[in-house]
């Protein structure tokens, strides 16, 4: 049986819908594209393994799509359920909170139980701090996407994470 994976996101400028769209197209049918916007949290529990999209904005808070939804949070199972999540910042316009949001939500989703996988190198990007960096402070939580300052290397990096994914997830 396939498993399904619902690409879930919020995006107010377009970035995290493309490289939620792109992911998407990656994936194939398996994959399925859900705008928090359009439906919320809603069947979120239906997928097999979910994949969480958040920009971080302004001084490291939550996109409006976000907000609007956080509390919800509590009323969606994810016991056990198989995670990753990618995350969209500025880190030289934002430096002291890149991607500060993905940190918020990756707490979020261990709170609800979930197994978060996906952690990204910190190598190559130039920032002052963020709540999205693993204990040792070697790795962010989730795939890391600068489309301000490294939009060139967006894709790659897209491609590379989820190649990373598919053995994990087994896809």
């Amino acid at each position: 049986m396939r498993k399904q994976v619902g690409v879930i996101y919020g995006s107010t400028t377009g970035n995290t819908e493309r490289a939620a769209e792109l992911m998407v197209e990656q994936l194939g049918q398996q994959a399925v594209l859900h705008n928090i916007v359009d439906v919320g949290l809603e069947g979120i529990a239906d997928y097999d393994i979910c994949i969480f999209g958040i920009p971080t904005w302004d001084f490291g808070e939550l996109q409006e799509d976000w907000q609007d939804v956080w509390d919800e949070f509590s009323n969606v199972n994810l016991q056990g359920k198989p995670c990753a999540l990618f995350g969209l910042g500025d880190q030289i316009g934002y430096g002291e909170w890149f991607l500060d949001a993905m940190g918020l939500l990756h707490d979020l989703l261990q709170q609800a139980g979930a197994k978060v996988y996906g952690q990204w190198s910190i190598e190559g990007y130039r920032f002052e701090a963020s709540k999205a960096l693993t204990e040792d402070g070697q790795f962010f939580v989730g795939l890391a996407l600068d489309d301000d300052c490294q939009f060139a290397e967006s894709d790659e990096r897209i491609s590379i994470w989820l190649e990373q994914l598919k053995p994990v997830f087994e896809l």
